[in-house]
């Protein structure tokens, strides 16, 4: 991959990391607020629902986080755009739609065909 593609996926994954990261921020500061307190059970149980979801939500961003950062890792150690599985080249245009991918197309579809067979 050329310098110049390496450096548009890195901007690209700097970008989304810092507005990962910024999110992050945004739920702490939320929910370290002083919370109300809300003598309805129903409004209780409606805010601690919205509050588990919320929850689920920057749980999958904490790992898209570290998905991201080990992204960038291999934007510096070489290995980025590289299928960890055939050590094939990851097309350009999946790494756009995805840039934390570790496998080719070929071997992501091989990978579900054999998860959705142990699964059944």
């Amino acid at each position: 991959m050329t310098k110049q593609k390496l450096k548009y996926f890195k901007n690209l994954l700097q970008k989304q990391l810092d507005d990962l990261l910024y999110e992050v921020g945004g739920t702490v500061k939320d929910m370290s607020k002083k919370e109300e307190m809300f003598p309805d059970p129903v409004d209780r149980a409606s805010l601690e629902s919205d509050r588990n979801f919320l929850l689920r939500i920057r749980d999958r961003e904490r790992k898209l986080i570290i998905k991201v950062k080990e992204a960038l890792e291999r934007i510096e150690d070489g290995s980025f755009g590289i299928c960890e599985s055939c050590g094939e080249e990851i097309s350009e245009n999946r790494l756009k739609v995805r840039p934390v991918t570790t496998l080719c197309i070929n071997c992501k579809e091989s990978q579900e065909k054999d998860e959705k067979t142990v699964t059944t």
